[in-house]
């Protein structure tokens, strides 16, 4: 066979094995199906369903940039918790996320939340906290969450709330139309203890509150088993003129988990909504029997606390906060203190 048969033979095969290969259809993989993020309408805004569940899930948060003002300043770190500063001035920053996750069920709206939350004094001192994380079903919540003993007025002079609030409880509350009314069993095991032991046992807390046309109250009431001693407070808000009156009192027993500032106090404030954007709050408190000695109430030492804090909306979802405030009891000097807030959420 000479080369030029052999060429030939070749170029014949190549063109057989091609025309086979070409007579083969050409199938295009098929496109993986995509499932878009859907908005859920069904709780409120800002909620979308995970992809491929039934579950909304909402994403919020803040970021937070604070000045304290104050002899000894401290930055809070966590719930309860504060860095010490020898200096009069401490700046910090905090940045927290919520994620809220609902879905229904035949017995209601089942709710899962979780926050966290991270508080940095500088670049080396921080902390981070798990600042709540609770489940919600039929009015049951069960987990890690603030107590009704964290809330308070709309001012920063007012100091009618526990030294720690954030509990793992186990709570029921019912809830109507402009009504609400629960009690819940919480641990003290971080709680102030006064006489000499460790926190280990339990408090039992009920609250009942609501709103009735331009009028807000509440009651709150726990009992600290450890302590054997309890607390109740009072609180509410009606509109008045261009601003609304807040009004507050406690009575505690002894000191207790649930207050322990002073055996009475009463709180009053007035919030002025100068503009749209501008909020100015004075206040003023009284403690009778103010502070702590061998376990008790001092009853030889009154003090009272004035102040005034100031709201501004910059923009939307963007915040700034001033306040000052004087505190002076019978036996101490009076002491000045305030700090300046820009808060960001989303």
């Amino acid at each position: 066979m000479t080369i030029r048969m052999m060429l030939i033979s070749s170029a014949a095969a190549l063109a057989a094995v091609s025309g086979a290969q070409a007579a083969d259809a050409i199938v295009a993989a098929e496109p993986e199906a995509v499932e878009y993020v859907r908005v859920c309408d069904a709780y409120g805004t800002g909620y979308f369903y995970i992809p491929g569940t039934e579950t909304c899930l909402k994403v919020s948060g803040y970021i937070r940039t604070q000045l304290n003002v104050s002899p000894n300043a401290s930055a809070t770190t966590g719930n309860g918790s504060t860095v010490a500063n020898r200096s009069d001035w401490d700046m910090y920053t905090r940045g927290q996320v919520q994620f809220t996750a609902k879905s229904d069920t035949e017995y209601g709206p089942l709710t899962g939340v979780i926050v966290l939350q991270t508080n940095a004094d500088n670049a080396s001192s921080q902390a981070a906290i798990l600042d709540s994380a609770y489940i919600d079903i039929a009015g049951i919540r069960a987990g890690l969450f603030y107590s009704w003993w964290d809330d308070g007025l709309s001012g920063e002079t007012d100091d009618i709330g526990s030294p720690v609030t954030l509990h793992n409880s186990l709570r029921y509350q019912y809830e109507a139309d402009g009504f609400y009314a629960g009690i819940s069993v919480d641990e003290l095991e971080d709680s102030p203890y006064y006489n000499g032991e460790t926190a280990n046992n339990f408090g039992v807390a009920v609250g009942i509150g609501g709103k009735a046309g331009a009028f807000t109250y509440q009651v709150t009431a726990g009992y600290d088993t450890d302590n054997e001693a309890g607390a109740v407070r009072a609180m509410g808000t009606v509109a008045i003129g261009p601003g609304t009156l807040g009004l507050a009192g406690i009575y505690s027993s002894d000191p207790n988990a649930y207050y322990n500032k002073a055996e009475w106090v009463v709180a009053v404030e007035y919030a002025i909504k100068a503009t749209d954007k501008l909020k100015i709050t004075p206040g003023f408190q009284y403690y009778g029997n103010y502070g702590i000695v061998a376990g008790q109430f001092d009853n030889n030492n009154d003090a009272w606390k004035a102040g005034v804090t100031v709201d501004y909306q910059i923009v939307d979802n963007l915040y700034a906060k001033a306040t000052v405030n004087y505190l002076e009891s019978d036996k101490t000097d009076g002491v000045t203190s305030g700090f300046f807030r820009l808060q960001r959420a989303f």
